[in-house]
């Protein structure tokens, strides 16, 4: 596992406190090169995507057709993409109209998997959202 933050050997708070260091910059690294991403929510991808070099990462791993999931506010990311084009969705409920803005055919679901794509709306959803996620990268 690799998380990756606009810089390497940073700590990212979240909105209650808590630190997730960062192994590796986005732009030292190219979306093709992994199996999977996974986007978190909370208000990280609020700050992840004014972050140049973190949008191309996320637009290369849409275009190698990787496991590129998102829950909650992750979907911002993924809105400054082209990954949400025509693909059903799901997403924290006040981020809605953004997915739908970027191509999104949003629907209120609990986890939808598109393809390669894997989306769901809330912590609550975190039980369907890992077994996606695993069954997505089953041999």
């Amino acid at each position: 596992m690799t998380r990756v933050g606009p810089k390497a050997a940073a700590t990212y708070p979240s909105k209650l406190g808590y630190p997730c260091a960062s192994d590796a910059a986005a732009a030292d690294l190219h979306g093709g090169d992994f199996h999977a991403v996974i986007v978190p929510g909370g208000w990280s991808p609020d700050f992840m995507r004014r972050d140049e070099s973190m949008i191309r990462f996320i637009q290369e791993c849409a275009a190698a057709d990787i496991v590129l999931a998102a829950i909650c506010h992750g979907g911002w990311m993924l809105c400054c993409t082209d990954a949400l084009a025509g693909k059903r969705a799901t997403s924290f409920v006040a981020i809605k109209h953004d997915m739908i803005n970027a191509g999104a055919l949003w629907t209120d679901e609990e986890c939808i998997v598109d393809g390669k794509l894997i989306t769901s709306r809330k912590p609550d959803d975190l039980p369907a959202f890992c077994a996606a996620i695993i069954k997505a990268m089953a041999p």
